[in-house]
């Protein structure tokens, strides 16, 4: 039995996020597990770095597999890439050492939240960009930000509230950059909780936008308590970036 590492971009536009799920054909597990068992004449379960939502993309999402196979990684990865739907890409594929595992062996994950702030249409990458014609403030939306680095306790900002296990995790930075009319929100952590990204962003449009100061931010991470935060953001502004190990 082998153990493989493969790294995939996709769209997630059209899909019910990465995780597989028994009411939907459409997730990108589902779909890759799929495939991998037609290409390999076994059945094929993968694990993925993290489970996207529906609508969340991936620049470099890695996932693990084990197989019984004597096919070399380059002619297996021009058949998954043969098979694959367009919006989902295999960019890379590579034999793993026995106990590495996509999601359990992960030490940290960089997600970027785009946002297009100008009045100006962008007509071409709308579907991966939040549209904010109105002008933000950047510095009071990094101040804000600053209070969240470091290991605290995210439950203000988790959408899953009879989450069992613990909330506590470590957000190593969140940079906020403008290139052009495009702000990019990219948040780096040891890991996230449900809709942890995407309620950190709402929350910063807010103060960006004068409606929460900035000093509010502190507290509430100190409240535990998803109603002190702001709205989830939309999911199609949201990707994957990077998965370390």
């Amino acid at each position: 039995m082998r153990n493989f590492k493969l790294t995939l971009c996709y769209d997630g536009g059209r899909y019910d996020g990465w995780q597989r799920q028994g009411n939907s054909d459409d997730t990108i597990q589902g779909r890759l597990e799929a495939l991998l068992s037609r290409l390999l004449g076994q059945t094929i379960e993968v694990a993925g770095s993290g489970r996207t939502d529906a609508g969340v993309h991936a620049l470099a999402q890695v996932c693990s597999f084990r197989a019984e196979t004597e096919e070399d990684c380059r002619t297996l990865l021009a058949g998954i890439r043969q098979y694959l739907p367009e919006d989902i890409g295999a960019i890379a594929l590579e034999e793993a050492p026995p106990r590495f595992h996509a999601r359990l062996s992960c030490r940290e994950k960089t997600y970027v939240y785009r946002i297009w702030n100008s009045d100006e249409p962008n007509v071409f990458e709308r579907k991966w960009m939040l549209a904010v014609p109105q002008e933000l403030d950047l510095e009071a939306m990094r101040r804000a930000a600053a209070a969240l680095v470091g290991e605290h306790d995210f439950s203000s900002f988790c959408a899953n509230r009879h989450m069992k296990k613990t909330a506590v995790r470590r957000l190593k930075s969140i940079e906020i950059t403008r290139m052009g009319g495009e702000i990019r929100i990219a948040l780096t952590a040891d890991g996230f909780l449900y809709h942890m990204v995407r309620i950190v962003v709402g929350t910063l449009l807010e103060v960006g936008e004068g409606r929460r100061a900035a000093e509010d931010m502190a507290a509430v991470l100190a409240s535990r308590d998803r109603m002190e935060a702001g709205p989830t953001a939309p999911a199609h502004g949201l990707t994957l970036w990077d998965v370390k190990y």
